[in-house]
């Protein structure tokens, strides 16, 4: 059970820092997520954490580089997007398809893990998570397909495995399904609302106000998870 300021990310109380692991995630997911890394060692997969816990602060760092055009957006391809082209809910809207609303992140959970093959990665290479990676011929498709036939043995899935109108296609992104699909159900409209409201979001005004799409679309519109027994 999470509470509502460990669920918008504005407490870490719920969540361990891993230094072999190089992130945080949450205290229930550890052991499950070390058995499934050991289980893709098996198959010659070195299993890494790109990205785990992210806190409010974090997230809300994100979104502003994005909506001030300091970081780039990319469309379903992977495609640089024009910034100065967008209108602000083509903004929002871009902002959105990637990188989730700071308050309404599930990183903020530290059930859902961004992951790489460090093995499969050639001297040098810094990856940038993107489709074309996993894509059939890219250097992670051997891991996505891996991913696909072993995850939930371990209680994760990918919440973003298909485009559903919202989140584009991650194949990268895995969540621990126990403990994810019961903070999904307590994040509330109103309590991201509350959150945004008293933050430093840029475009918060806007985003407020398409609050219920938002979560309509981009929130709660992804892939059921595995049964759970």
């Amino acid at each position: 059970m999470l509470n509502e300021l460990e669920l918008t990310g504005r407490a870490n109380t719920h969540v361990v820092q891993r230094d072999d692991l190089g992130a945080a995630i949450h205290r229930d997911a550890i052991e499950p997520f070390l058995a499934l890394k050991a289980a893709a060692a098996d198959a010659g997969i070195d299993l890494e954490i790109a990205s785990g816990f992210r806190d409010f602060g974090a997230q809300q760092r994100i979104w502003n580089l994005k909506y001030r055009g300091e970081r780039p957006l990319y469309d379903a391809d992977g495609n640089v997007r024009d910034h100065a082209s967008l209108g602000p809910d083509e903004l929002i809207a871009s902002i959105l398809c990637w990188s989730a609303l700071p308050g309404a992140s599930r990183h903020h959970w530290g059930t859902d893990i961004d992951v790489v093959d460090r093995a499969a990665m050639p001297e040098g290479y810094r990856y940038r998570l993107v489709p074309e990676e996993y894509a059939p011929g890219g250097v992670f498709h051997p891991l996505n397909a891996w991913l696909a036939g072993n995850s939930e043995r371990f209680g994760f899935y990918r919440p973003y495995a298909e485009y559903r109108g919202g989140v584009h296609p991650e194949p990268w992104h895995l969540s621990y399904a126990p403990v994810s699909t019961m903070a999904l159900q307590m994040l509330t409209p109103e309590l991201i609302a509350a959150t945004v409201s008293g933050s430093e979001v840029l475009g918060k005004d806007d985003v407020l106000a398409r609050l219920p799409d938002i979560y309509r679309t981009y929130v709660m519109n992804i892939e059921s998870p595995p049964a759970m027994t």
